[in-house]
């Protein structure tokens, strides 16, 4: 149809409540499926929502992209608004777009940035706690950055995969890890072209087991050359990781 465009959305959630992102059989509660049955409704016709990641069960996003196309007599902010009408508290549209009929969310993403966060203060982090991997102690951060570094660059990360069944390949490029402490708080902010499935959380487990002196920062190298994910370290919590965004 000559009136359907393809709409290009941002959107920011809290996954606290979610299965991910994807939707799944027999459940409503996913990111894209939320976004698709408002869509629908909206068009009074199927619509399909297509992300740029696929972000696990109680992760975060402050700017996830998708795009949609669909057939609406709305303009951009109506749609919006629409969107942030009928969708749950949880999720929010920031923006909405029309953009190239060519565009695709997930395979026009040219890098990722994925940001952990890990409490490290003496008391309950009562308020932030959906969102934080608390820790017992604080590690050490130059151990951590140590090991960071050799993890930067092109590697297989098949070491650092969830998906034991994974027959696609296991490279990736990471093109920088960023360790910092600010107060009670410690981020590993990631940057890459694309992740595989529970990898941020694998590396993140890992680095801090670094940092607590389980392991040492030259293992790195010697995880990477394993392809054995049973020799990394323990999967991070999901609530401590935000998807930040994608690059276009």
């Amino acid at each position: 149809m000559s009136d359907r465009k393809n709409y290009k959305f941002t959107i920011a959630y809290d996954g606290t409540r979610y299965l991910g992102w994807e939707h799944q059989p027999g459940t409503e509660m996913t990111i894209q499926g939320k976004l698709e049955t408002v869509l629908s409704r909206m068009t009074d016709t199927p619509v399909e929502v297509i992300g740029c990641g696929r972000t696990d069960a109680g992760v975060h996003a402050r700017n996830m992209t998708a795009n949609a196309h669909m057939v609406t007599s709305l303009g951009e902010t109506e749609i919006r608004d629409y969107m942030n009408q009928y969708l749950p508290e949880d999720i929010c549209v920031k923006d909405v777009r029309i953009c190239s009929d060519r565009f695709h969310a997930r395979y026009n993403a040219l890098g990722k940035t994925y940001c952990y966060t890990c409490y490290v203060g003496e008391l309950k982090p009562v308020f932030d706690r959906k969102y934080v991997w608390a820790l017992e102690s604080a590690p050490d951060v130059g151990r951590m950055q140590e090991a960071a570094a050799l993890l930067v660059g092109t590697h297989d990360f098949a070491s650092f995969c969830g998906n034991p069944r994974m027959k696609k390949s296991t490279v990736r490029k990471v093109d920088e890890i960023s360790i910092v402490r600010k107060g009670p708080y410690l981020t590993l902010t990631y940057h890459g072209t694309g992740f595989l499935q529970y990898m941020v959380r694998i590396l993140t487990g890992t680095l801090i087991e670094v940092g607590q002196g389980k392991r040492e920062p030259s293992e790195m190298t010697s995880l990477l050359e394993a392809k054995d994910r049973r020799l990394a370290g323990v999967t991070a919590p999901a609530c401590g990781l935000t998807m930040i965004r994608a690059d276009y």
